[in-house]
């Protein structure tokens, strides 16, 4: 970078492309950080979804190991679900 003359008062037209070419600068940089948010936004909203379905899915086979549950208790035949095989179900 070059020193200029404090003697000599700045030259206008160099002050505004100087503050052009960095605010083109940051505008290229604002237009990343806004498509990097969108992608993790997007990501971010996939995840929610997969949470949610994995929730409902839990929650229904939940829901089903306690119906099994009952009716094997109360000496009704019932049919055990895949996932009861599993060590203590």
């Amino acid at each position: 970078m070059t020193s200029r003359d404090p003697d000599q008062p700045p030259d206008p037209a160099a002050a505004a492309l100087l503050l052009a070419t960095e605010a083109a600068l940051l505008e290229g940089r604002l237009r990343m950080l806004r498509e990097a948010l969108d992608t993790v936004d997007a990501r971010m909203e996939a995840v929610s979804d997969t949470l949610r379905r994995l929730r409902g899915a839990a929650s229904a086979t939940h829901a089903a190991d306690r119906v099994n549950r009952r009716g094997a208790s109360e000496g009704g035949d019932s049919v055990p679900f895949p996932h009861d095989a599993r060590p203590g179900g």
